[in-house]
């Protein structure tokens, strides 16, 4: 099996609307830090110096959102209330929906805004398949290529509600893009709420969730790197933070050896 590698970076030196602070207490520090700690809170002495050269464990501390690189959205993040009964939190979510076959769907030739189920029917012929229950269908938008700058946040394609309720109606619980949202971006779902004064297009995808539990899997990479849109394993399972609506994930998809880009997936574990 090879292993491809869906995730975007958490970097705090790339630009993001909500900024990562990255702190490091580096190796020589953790052992100044730690004869300090012995010394104040056991009366004991101990000289860094004792450790190989004057060192002991490196320490990062992170500040950033659940929403910062890729990561997970539990139901909870669309609201305290739903159609089916309370949202639930991303610890508390199923791990087996996190380890599926994927497919992927071309958005790639879409513009800006917002796509409905006519474009994912037209994709679904395209590639000679509908989605299974249960699979992690991917979105293709082409929006990882811009990843750390700000276009990442205002250039890409989402989902209206009829595309999002057409997937979940084929049984998927699971939705991702390389996007940073499953929706069109902020700015076009304004100015199109200005226009009609339609509540609808205001985050039309995520508050699908309001009605049909699901998750979203946000700010994906590397999908043109998968040998076809279907034949392969992905395994995005979130941290587990307790009370949360989101969690980070690591992102990976396990592609069998000799895959010819067929989406036949030869050799793919049932």
């Amino acid at each position: 099996m090879r292993i491809i590698d869906l995730s975007t970076p958490v970097d705090a030196t790339v630009w993001e609307p909500n900024p990562v602070e990255h702190d490091v207490m580096s190796p020589a520090e953790g052992g100044r830090h730690m004869a300090e700690g012995m010394k104040e809170r056991y009366g004991l002495d101990f000289d860094p110096d004792d450790l190989p050269e004057g060192e002991l464990l490196s320490l990062d501390t992170f500040k950033l959102t659940t929403h910062t690189g890729t990561h997970v959205d539990a139901p909870s993040h669309y609201g305290t209330r739903a159609a089916y009964g309370t949202p639930r939190h991303i610890d508390t979510m199923p791990l087996d929906w996190f380890v599926r076959p994927g497919l992927v769907l071309d958005l790639t030739d879409q513009p800006v805004g917002a796509v409905g189920a006519d474009v994912l029917r037209r994709e679904f012929d395209r590639i000679g398949r509908e989605p299974e229950p249960m699979d992690i269908v991917m979105l293709n938008t082409g929006a990882d290529r811009i990843a750390g700058t700000p276009k990442y946040f205002t250039d890409f394609t989402g989902l209206d509600a009829s595309a999002t309720h057409l997937l979940l109606d084929h049984g998927v619980k699971v939705i991702g893009t390389d996007a940073f949202s499953l929706d069109a971006p902020f700015t076009y779902m304004i100015e199109k709420y200005r226009e009609s004064r339609d509540r609808g297009v205001l985050w039309p995808a995520h508050f699908v969730g309001r009605e049909r539990e699901y998750c979203q899997i946000e700010r994906l990479a590397n999908l043109d790197a998968l040998p076809g849109p279907s034949g392969f394993m992905v395994s995005c399972p979130p941290v587990k933070l307790v009370g949360a609506g989101a969690g980070w994930a690591r992102a990976v998809a396990f592609v069998p050896d000799g895959d010819d880009g067929d989406g036949s997936g030869a050799g793919l574990p049932g």
